[in-house]
């Protein structure tokens, strides 16, 4: 019986190679980390101050359609980009410089060479850059790569809530006049909503002091919780608002009709 096995090659600027193991993946970033056995391998300073701003100078670099490594120039066009459909969790920076294929997985560099994201797609009509490309920040890929290094998977919090966006149209139904927050639509029976007390049409106001501003956010505040960890909320129910807390859990595995679920 004949075994496939797929190996990863990583070849480096000065023209050495080298076969790479993989630590592990997380699909729900699209991160994956790899290990090399070289000697003297170039480095890279992470730029984690989040101090990053619309109208920076950024530069992407990649091999695009395998022509061999490039840069582009660009700007920062937009921060905390989500709702994209490109992966779970999304608070990509967007950018302008040129991005194609290939170069999935390189640098995006700020002017002094610190490592700001990973680029990872582009929205496109013909399959080549159109000004609209995305990275994932390194605050957020930083801590998926700990977490893969010390244990192989990323570990996110869970509530065990579906939820829904309010609209004008919920609003005027539950008769709520300026009011941001996020109506929940269901409960995992057992689960740590449930077992806190949270019921269907409730509305989360916040988690742990941030606004519920639409049902994205709250599943990356809860996600940022480590299994354990404590959860405040506050909610409206009926008119009243109370505070809530939770003990959240380790999320399931992911399945298509979880993307609203935290």
């Amino acid at each position: 019986m004949k075994q496939h096995l797929t190996e990863i090659e990583v070849l480096l600027r000065d023209g050495r190679s080298a076969v790479a193991n993989l630590i592990g993946t997380d699909p729900e970033s699209d991160v994956a980390v790899l290990k090399i056995d070289l000697d003297k391998v170039p480095t890279i300073t992470f730029n984690l101050s989040g101090n990053i701003r619309v109208g920076d100078v950024v530069l992407a670099i990649g091999n695009p359609f395998g022509v061999g490594q490039t840069v582009t120039m660009g700007i920062i066009s937009a921060t905390g980009r989500d709702q994209m459909g490109i992966s779970t969790y999304e608070s990509f920076i967007q950018t302008d410089a040129a991005i194609n294929p290939g170069n999935s997985g390189g640098a995006l560099i700020d002017a002094y060479g610190n490592l700001v994201g990973i680029n990872t797609a582009i929205f496109t009509k013909s399959g080549g850059s159109q000004g609209i490309g995305f990275a994932i920040p390194m605050s957020i890929a930083r801590d998926i790569m700990e977490q893969l290094i010390e244990t192989g998977h990323v570990s996110r919090g869970w509530l065990g809530v579906e939820t829904q966006d309010i609209t004008p149209q919920l609003a005027e139904s539950f008769n709520l006049q300026n009011i941001t927050g996020i109506i929940v639509a269901g409960i995992q029976r057992n689960g740590p909503a449930a077992r806190a007390g949270l019921r269907p049409g409730d509305i989360i106001l916040s988690v742990n002091g941030e606004p519920s501003i639409d049902s994205k956010t709250v599943m990356n505040q809860i996600a940022r919780i480590a299994p354990g960890g404590k959860l405040q909320m506050i909610i409206l129910r009926r008119g009243r608002e109370l505070e809530m807390e939770a003990t959240v859990t380790e999320r399931p595995a992911p399945t298509r009709q979880q993307s609203n679920r935290g």
